[in-house]
């Protein structure tokens, strides 16, 4: 399929999964409430979901390296779909954790396999636009997504979920009559496809998964904790701070449709996820001198354009890298996305109560830590053994 015509299709399909994914999260508390959740109880429906995607996205990622993209990102949508309908038919808390359970497993499809689409229809050169147009297309989803649920929560909470399965069954028909299939005996990937799935994890590689690692770290715990701390060192409110979550997503999302592509063009993406990492940890350190809603938005701004130039950056640069599928090697990236999801509340949380700056500290630090280990990835790809040398950006 011609890039000039998938890459779009491909941005309306991560746009509205994000959107159906983004309206449930202000509703999902206050309906677990309804049904009995305990706050405990809460945190392990939150859990559950990043802990199937976790354990289930290399999976989905290899078999889309074997049977194609288009039907396991059907499958994928579909069950979303399903999950969003299951939990707005939920009338006992059980069921909401099924549906969670069963969409967590089926939609750890969605990521890995729509990288490894934009893997497949963009050159190297380009490769770094086509993840940035899919980073805006999430980042522009979780804007419009919570607000849509906030809105349509006051007529019932059910609502949003039906919602949200309607969302995920239009991209399922997007998917199904607009999309073509990108993996192809012409595009010549099937050679990679027959290599062990190790090849996917082996050499230096390896680094740049837990490079995500550590970025997703701090941001979760950033949006674990930033309400609390908005709240106790500015005084604002959670109508304030959805606006400034929006305008943190736009941001992210501009900078990623629009200057990673080119920037990665020019400069190579171990720049671009050098300037990334810097930016975020400024902005880290900036949130500390927070005192009212501009400087809120603005601050957690910055933030939002290094950490959102990152994930792009590094999702071209593996599937450069990889020596097996670009499914295998989206789908370990989207799990060490997840475990960070899974890990970073919890610690945030745990530091806010130690010290309500801690968890910016905290970030700084993951931050530099990250930064170090693309300089190990740089090194080792250099190594003479390692084909992916010119890789490295």
């Amino acid at each position: 399929m011609d890039t000039k015509k998938a890459l779009p299709i491909l941005f309306s399909v991560m746009f509205l999964v994000m959107v159906g994914f983004g309206i449930i999260i202000p509703v999902l508390p206050f309906y677990a409430a309804e049904l009995g959740a305990s706050p405990a109880q809460l945190g392990l429906l939150m859990a559950v979901y990043s802990f199937m995607q976790l354990v289930f996205a290399p999976m989905w990622g290899r078999i889309s390296d074997r049977i194609g993209r288009k039907p396991v990102m059907m499958m994928g949508i579909f069950g979303l779909a399903f999950s969003f309908f299951f939990m707005g038919a939920a009338t006992e808390l059980w069921m909401l954790f099924a549906a969670r359970i069963i969409g967590g497993f089926l939609s750890a499809a969605n990521m890995p396999t729509v990288m490894a689409y934009a893997a497949d229809i963009t050159s190297e050169e380009d490769r770094g636009k086509g993840m940035g147009i899919i980073g805006a297309a999430v980042g522009l989803g979780f804007v419009f997504g919570p607000a849509i649920g906030g809105i349509f929560s006051e007529t019932s909470l059910a609502l949003p979920f039906y919602l949200a399965g309607a969302s995920s069954l239009l991209t399922f028909l997007l998917i199904m009559f607009v999309l073509k299939e990108s993996l192809t005996t012409a595009n010549g990937k099937e050679s990679s496809v027959k290599l062990p799935i190790r090849k996917a994890w082996n050499g230096p590689i390896s680094i740049l998964y837990f490079l995500q690692l550590f970025v997703s770290l701090s941001l979760s715990g950033l949006e674990a904790t930033f309400a609390y701390f908005a709240a106790e060192k500015a005084g604002l409110g959670t109508v304030e701070l959805g606006y400034i979550f929006m305008i943190m997503g736009f941001a992210g999302a501009l900078v990623q449709g629009g200057l990673v592509g080119k920037l990665t063009k020019k400069f190579g993406e171990g720049f671009v996820i050098q300037i990334g990492i810097v930016t975020s940890a400024i902005g880290f350190g900036l949130i500390l001198l927070v005192e009212n809603f501009a400087t809120a938005a603005i601050f957690l701004s910055i933030f939002g354009i290094g950490n959102g130039v990152i994930r792009p950056s590094v999702s071209a640069l593996i599937t450069k890298a990889s020596a097996a599928g670009y499914g295998s090697a989206t789908g370990f990236l989207s799990s060490f996305d997840s475990l960070g999801r899974i890990v970073g509340p919890p610690l945030g949380g745990w530091l806010f109560s130690v010290s309500i700056g801690l968890p910016y500290v905290s970030g700084i630090l993951l931050s530099v830590i990250a930064f170090l280990l693309y300089y190990v990835y740089k090194a080792q790809s250099r190594k003479p053994t390692v084909s992916a040398s010119s890789a490295e950006g």
